[in-house]
C-alpha cells in the first residue's frame, strides 16, 4: 500500500463529505451506557510528538470547542485490534496469558522501528495524524499476528471491520454539527504539511480498552519490548 496516496484519498473524500454536511456524528462519546470493550495491541508516540499534536488541536478548539479532542494520555497508534470493541466483552471471557504468549511469539526477533508523523488526514467521522513507518517491521509483525491468531482457537476479530495497513493516530471526532465549517476546513488544510516529527516504537502495549481508548477505561495487560 502506498500510504501517501491512501491518506490523500481519505482526506479528499472526507473534505467532500464535510462540505456537503455528510459527516458522521459519534453519539456515544458522552454516553454513560456505552459498554463496548475489546483488547488492542498499540504503540504510543513520545512526548515531543504529542506536544505538536496538541498544538494542532488547540487551533481546532478555538474554532470548534464542542467537538471531541483526544487528550495526550489517549493518543496512540493501533498495531492490531485483537478483539474489536463490542457490547458486553470483559476479560473473564479470555485467558490473558494465552494472548500474551501468542503476541510474544509473533514479535520475537523484531527490533524497534520509527514512525514519522506528518500532515493531517481525515475521514467522515474523525481527524487523524498520518503515520509513516520507516521500515517493514510493522507490516511483518501484523502479518505474523494475523497468521498466528488465525491458526489458534483464541477469540479474536482481526481484520473483521477492515484490514489495518496504515499507522495513523485518531485525534478528533465529530460529536456535534460544525459551527464554522469553512474555517474548520481551511484550518486543517493549513496543517496538511505539518511536520510532527518521528518517534521510536520500542514498546508495544496490550490493553483492555473502550472504543475511545480513554485512560480511565484502559487497563494495561502487558508491555512487550522491541530491542
Amino acid at each position: 500500500m502506498n500510504l501517501i496516496d491512501h491518506y490523500n484519498e481519505l482526506y479528499k473524500d472526507a473534505v467532500q463529505k464535510i462540505q456537503s454536511d455528510d459527516y458522521e456524528l459519534d453519539e456515544l462519546i458522552d454516553s454513560h451506557t456505552d459498554n463496548r470493550f475489546g483488547i488492542t495491541l498499540l504503540a504510543r508516540p513520545d512526548k515531543n510528538v504529542k506536544k505538536k499534536i496538541q498544538k494542532f488541536l488547540e487551533k481546532l478548539k478555538q474554532i470548534e470547542p464542542e467537538q471531541y479532542y483526544y487528550p495526550t494520555s489517549d493518543i496512540h497508534v493501533t498495531i492490531m485490534s485483537i478483539i474489536t470493541c463490542y457490547n458486553g466483552f470483559n476479560l473473564h471471557q479470555i485467558n490473558i496469558q494465552e494472548y500474551i504468549d501468542l503476541i510474544q511469539k509473533s514479535i520475537n526477533g523484531f527490533s524497534k522501528f520509527n514512525i514519522e508523523f506528518k500532515g493531517i488526514t481525515a475521514s467522515p467521522s474523525c481527524v487523524m495524524i498520518p503515520g509513516f513507518p520507516q521500515n517493514n517491521n510493522l507490516t511483518q509483525i501484523r502479518n505474523n499476528l494475523r497468521n498466528n491468531f488465525k491458526n489458534s482457537n483464541l477469540q479474536q476479530s482481526i481484520d473483521k471491520r477492515y484490514k489495518i495497513q496504515a499507522a495513523h493516530a485518531t485525534v478528533f471526532r465529530f460529536k456535534k454539527r460544525l459551527n464554522d465549517k469553512e474555517t474548520f476546513l481551511k484550518t486543517i488544510e493549513q496543517f496538511r504539511d505539518y511536520n510532527l516529527g518521528s518517534f521510536s516504537v520500542d514498546t508495544l502495549e496490550l490493553v483492555f480498552n473502550d472504543w475511545y481508548q480513554r485512560k480511565k477505561q484502559v487497563k494495561t495487560l502487558y508491555r512487550f519490548k522491541l530491542e
